[in-house]
C-alpha cells in the first residue's frame, strides 16, 4: 500500500469521541493503557559521531515509522545530554504526506500539562499531554518542534537512516509545508512515540549497534530490521500485535562508551523504562570485540568470557522486569576491507559468544542473524547478495535477518 493510501486512510478513521483538555481521549484516559509505538535513543557527541548542532528560533520537523496504531498518541522529548534547559515553544504531531510535508487535516498541537509550552530541565523528558489522531499500524508521522531560544549542542541521535528537515527561521510546527534551510539525518530532542491502542499489546525494544540502526540501508525506506519484523507483525488492515522499538546506537557497546553512552548503561532507560515492553533483542558483542583492534585503543580489548558477562547482565535485569529477553548472535565481518576489524583473535571470540549464545539456554530464545546472512562457503563473510561493506548487511541482508525472525517468540 502506498504511504499516501494509509494517510488519508488513517484521517478518514479519526474516530469521534470526548476529547479533554490538551486534546485528550476520555475513553483512553479511563483505560490508560498506552504502547511506545516508535522509539530512538538519545545521545551525547562522542569521538566518532557527527557533532550535535545547536538551535535557535528553528523548527525541527522529524519523520517517524511507527510499529502499532492507535486511537490517540503522545510523544516525549529528551534534554538527556543537554547542557542547559530546552525551551520547546511549540510542538505538533501529524500523518505525514511527503518530504517535509504534512496531511493538514490530521494537524494536532501538543501541549504538556495543559500548556503550549514547556522548559525542560537538563538531564530530564518532557511527556505531551494525548492528542486524539487515529492512525493505522506503520503509518509514517511528522513531530515538528520549534525552539525559540538557544537551545546549545542538542540533544540528539546520530545516522538515524532517516532525514530530518530544519527550518528557516520562525515558528513553524502548524505548516503544511514547512520551509526547509537544512536537512539532517539526526534526530534531536524526540525519543518516544506513545499510541493507545484499541486492544491491549506490549512492545519488543531491540538493542544494539549500528546493525540495529540499520546503518548503509537506504536512507528513508524503512528497511531496518526492526521496521521489517514490525511489517511482519503489524499488518495496516488488521489487529496490531507488538510495538517493535529501535533503540540501536551506530557502533555502540556493549562495556565501554565511545558512540553513545555504553549499552550496560542505558538498559535502563532504553529498555527497563518504556512503556508496555514485554519482550527485548539483545544484539551487542560485534563492536566490543573489532573497536579496539581497528581504532588501536589496547586497553579496551575484552575477552569472549567478558563480553557474555555482560550479557547476562541485562538478561538478569530484563528477567527482574518479567521482560523476555532474547540474544541475537553476532554477524560476520570477515569481508571488512578496514585494517584491525577482522582477526583471529577477534574471529574467535565472535565465535565463542555465538556458540554460548545458541547452546547455554540462559535467553528465553535465540535469534540467530549469523547464520541468517553469512556466506555458507565462508562463514567468515556475509554472503554477497546480503553485504554491504563488509559489516553492514544491504537491504536484502536486513529482510533477510527480519525472516529468519520466528515469530512464534512474541505470542
Amino acid at each position: 500500500m502506498k504511504r499516501a493510501q494509509i494517510t488519508w486512510m488513517a484521517v478518514v478513521a479519526v474516530a469521534s469521541a470526548t476529547i479533554l483538555p490538551g486534546g485528550e481521549l476520555a475513553s483512553d484516559s479511563a483505560r490508560g493503557h498506552w504502547v511506545a509505538t516508535w522509539a530512538a535513543p538519545p545521545q551525547a557527541s562522542g569521538p566518532a559521531q557527527t557533532p550535535p548542532r545547536a538551535f535557535a528560533n528553528e523548527t525541527v520537523r522529524q519523520i517517524v515509522h511507527i510499529s502499532v496504531g492507535g486511537r490517540s498518541l503522545r510523544v516525549r522529548f529528551s534534554n538527556a545530554f543537554g547542557a542547559k534547559p530546552l525551551r520547546i515553544g511549540a510542538a505538533h504531531i501529524a500523518l505525514h504526506a511527503e518530504e517535509a510535508s504534512i496531511v493538514p487535516a490530521s494537524d494536532r498541537t501538543l501541549t504538556f500539562s495543559g500548556q503550549p509550552s514547556i522548559t525542560v530541565p537538563t538531564g530530564a523528558v518532557a511527556l505531551s499531554d494525548p492528542v486524539a489522531l487515529a492512525v493505522p499500524s506503520r503509518a509514517d508521522l511528522a513531530v515538528s518542534i520549534y525552539v525559540p531560544e538557544d537551545t546549545g549542542p542538542a540533544t540528539y541521535q546520530d545516522a538515524a537512516q532517516q532525514t530530518s528537515y530544519i527550518s528557516t527561521p520562525g515558528d513553524f510546527t502548524g505548516a503544511t509545508s514547512l520551509p526547509v534551510a537544512q536537512t539532517s539525518l539526526s534526530r534531536f530532542w524526540l525519543t518516544v512515540v506513545e499510541a493507545a491502542p484499541r486492544e491491549r499489546v506490549g512492545a519488543v525494544v531491540a538493542i544494539g549497534d549500528s546493525i540495529t540502526v540499520g546503518g548503509r540501508s537506504t536512507v528513508d525506506a524503512n528497511r531496518r530490521w526492526p521496521d521489517l519484523l514490525s511489517a511482519r507483525l503489524n499488518p495496516v488492515h488488521g489487529r496490531p500485535r507488538l510495538g517493535v522499538l529501535n533503540q540501536g546506537i551506530g557502533c555502540n557497546r556493549l562495556l565501554f562508551d565511545f558512540c553513545g553512552p555504553n549499552g550496560a548503561g542505558r538498559f535502563d532507560r532504553d529498555v527497563l523504562a518504556v512503556t508496555g515492553a514485554t519482550h527485548v533483542v539483545v544484539a551487542f558483542g560485534l563492536v566490543d570485540i573489532i573497536l579496539p583492534t581497528a581504532f588501536g585503543f589496547p586497553d579496551q580489548i575484552v575477552s569472549a568470557d567478558e563480553i557474555i558477562v555482560g550479557l547476562r547482565q541485562l538478561i538478569e535485569r530484563g528477567h527482574a522486569q518479567d521482560l523476555k529477553v532474547y540474544g541475537a548472535t553476532i554477524t560476520p565481518v570477515g569481508g571488512s576491507p578496514f585494517p584491525g576489524v577482522f582477526t583471529p583473535e577477534n574471529e574467535a571470540k565472535r565465535q565463542a559468544v555465538n556458540h554460548w549464545i545458541r547452546t547455554s539456554g540462559a535467553f528465553d530464545g535465540v535469534i540467530d542473524f549469523d547464520r541468517a546472512i553469512r556466506d555458507p562457503a565462508d562463514p567468515t563473510r556475509i554472503l554477497a547478495a546480503y553485504d554491504s561493506d563488509g559489516i553492514h548487511p544491504s537491504d536484502a541482508g536486513y529482510q533477510a535477518m527480519a525472516n529468519a525472525i520466528d515469530l512464534s517468540l512474541f505470542r
